[in-house]
């Protein structure tokens, strides 16, 4: 009976350190494509030091178990990254972050206050 009870446990925790992994990917690969000026732009860290630290934080999820310490460090690091960096940037390079967000300019007509009815 506490046979069943350990695997159980083991296999939880095993699912557990996938989906970790795999949203330290995501945020990798999320890293990877945004544009390196809109780091800047957004006054965080280069993009290449997001990538180094997100990258350490995958392979550290994937080698360790989440019973340990270094993937709890590497958790909290995509978290920063995906509650702070990650939206900063995307507001400043656009949702797909390919480009500046373009503004709704509304009719050729309007003028600096509004519509012009004249």
């Amino acid at each position: 009976m506490d046979g069943v009870l350990i695997t159980g446990f083991f296999s939880v925790v095993a699912l557990i350190s996938w989906a970790l992994f795999l949203f330290a990917v995501f945020a990798f690969v999320d890293a990877a494509i945004r544009r390196e000026d809109a780091y800047r732009a957004a006054d965080k860290n280069t993009k290449p030091f997001w990538l180094l630290i997100l990258g350490i934080a995958a392979v550290v999820m994937k080698l360790f178990s989440i019973l340990s310490f270094l993937p709890v460090i590497g958790l909290i690091a995509v978290i920063v990254y995906m509650v702070d960096v990650r939206p900063a940037v995307r507001e400043v390079a656009g949702r797909g972050g390919r480009g500046p967000r373009r503004r709704n300019r509304g009719s050729s007509s309007d003028g600096p206050y509004g519509p012009y009815n004249g």
